[in-house]
């Protein structure tokens, strides 16, 4: 027992000598390069819509999408999605080398058995068998826990990369959702405007027949039917690869036995709040993953500052030892030993100095990057309130457009009928009504895809839901 005790008293005070002094600079988070507001444009609640009673960050998807049948599609994806699944991954991959790297602040103790066996009269035979620590450093100068903290850190981004990762699916799927839904919205208006346009071919083609008309209704007429098969034929290919995006986000086909959805025109997104500009640090996760590679560069500065100085090791064992291998294991053959090594730089030609240089131009690097991210957070937020502001009136007037032109032909086409009016005013309100209704269809997307981006913006879609 007392050859135990003065085997771990020294490497006692080796752990508690490690560490002694940190020169790493002291982290001081940089201010945000952006203003202190949003920009904002009156109207952003003009649609009516509940405004969100919570922060974005705060409010689970489920919260935000209610939609039974989306839900479905976001949750499947969040199961299956392979992005996702190379993000839990990293996530796995980066743990296991912070744990490598934080079990260098511990001595390793292994069982070591050795022999040495020598010709007659050079000297005596040895065998030792017993536990071993081997090459443990002494970090008086913070080098490896300096290291230490880096890997940490480096772990930590990748954790918030999964998390802004899982926001970017959530998002996909529920504008690539919402454009499915816009798009078969657009194929039924085309399948009606084809089917007026036909019955109008057919009606012109027999008054052609019958020499009341000209050839150049005639060809009008088929024009317009010629013009709205094409439309039809990019929107079936259109809606076609809206399933196939839909396939990859979710990992799998599309089930058959989804949950039924809602349809573009009765969707409604609640506004949402944006807060104040520094609520992005705490929200984003790419913010915050950009500010923990930050914290790395910053400790590996410290790592680098120490090889300045000396690395101490210390190497010891302790155990039974015996000229015999026979007598190994017999009473009274203890033992025990410790070694230290100290190197310490000399001459290195610029090595340490450079090492230092690099690790401070890298931590340069992450000063900017993060600054980097918090303006395109800043812009992009603002990008998306400024949708939220005028995208309702857009609508609104693209609908007003929409019922204007089906009454200016509704009445065209009665004026036609009594003779009152032109084909080519008959064909001209047709062209503007089939135009104003799918940018209707446009404006309404456009709105609903506008309150996914700043739902993901503000830093939407990560949470789990609250009980």
């Amino acid at each position: 027992m007392k050859q135990i005790k003065r085997l771990v008293t020294p490497l006692a005070l080796a752990l508690a000598l490690a560490g002694c002094v940190n020169l790493a600079p002291k982290y001081e988070r940089p201010a945000a390069p952006v203003a202190s507001s949003f920009p904002t444009l009156g109207g952003s609640n003009a649609s009516g819509n509940a405004v969100a009673a919570q922060a974005p960050a705060t409010m689970a998807w489920q919260q935000f999408f209610t939609d039974a049948r989306l839900q479905r599609l976001i949750g499947i994806a969040l199961a299956n999605n392979r992005d996702l699944r190379i993000a839990v991954a990293n996530i796995e991959q980066a743990r296991a080398s912070y744990q490598i790297q934080r079990s260098q602040q511990f001595p390793a103790v292994g069982a070591a058995v050795n022999g040495s066996q020598y010709a007659h009269d050079v000297q005596p035979n040895t065998f030792t068998a017993g536990l071993a620590v081997s090459a443990f450093e002494l970090d008086l100068f913070g080098r490896v826990r300096n290291l230490s903290q880096s890997a940490q850190a480096q772990f930590f981004a990748v954790e918030e990369n999964r998390k802004t990762a899982q926001i970017s699916l959530i998002a996909s799927v529920a504008s690539t959702y919402l454009q499915a839904m816009a798009d078969d919205e657009q194929l039924a208006l085309t399948r009606d405007t084809l089917r007026t346009r036909e019955d109008t071919l057919r009606l012109t083609k027999l008054r052609f027949d019958n020499g009341v008309t000209s050839r150049i209704d005639l060809d009008s007429a088929q024009s317009l039917v010629d013009n709205a098969r094409y439309v039809m034929q990019q929107q079936l290919r259109q809606r076609a690869q809206d399933d196939n995006l839909l396939t990859l986000l979710i990992g799998q086909s599309i089930p058959v036995d989804l949950p039924q959805g809602a349809t573009l025109a009765s969707t409604s997104l609640p506004d949402l709040p944006a807060g104040l500009p520094s609520d992005l640090l705490a929200e984003r996760p790419d913010v915050r993953a950009a500010e923990q590679q930050l914290i790395a560069a910053n400790a590996n500065i410290g790592a680098a500052r120490a090889a300045y100085f000396p690395r101490i090791a210390l190497t010891a064992s302790a155990g039974s030892a015996s000229t015999a291998l026979s007598g190994l294991f017999s009473a009274g053959h203890w033992g025990w030993t410790a070694a230290e090594s100290v190197t310490m730089p000399i001459f290195d030609f610029g090595r340490t100095r450079a090492g230092v240089d690099s690790a401070k131009a890298q931590r340069d690097a992450a000063v900017a990057q993060y600054e980097r991210s918090i303006q395109t957070a800043f812009r992009e937020v603002s990008d998306a309130l400024a949708g939220q502001a005028t995208y309702t009136e857009q609508l609104r007037a693209a609908q007003s457009a929409a019922n204007t032109e089906s009454n200016r032909f509704s009445l065209s086409e009665q004026r036609y009928k009594t003779g009152a009016a032109s084909y080519l005013d008959l064909l001209d309100a047709q062209r503007s009504l089939f135009s104003a209704q799918l940018t209707a269809v446009q404006a309404n997307l456009a709105r609903l895809q506008n309150q996914v981006t700043l739902y993901r913006v503000l830093g939407g879609g990560w949470s789990e839901p609250r009980a």
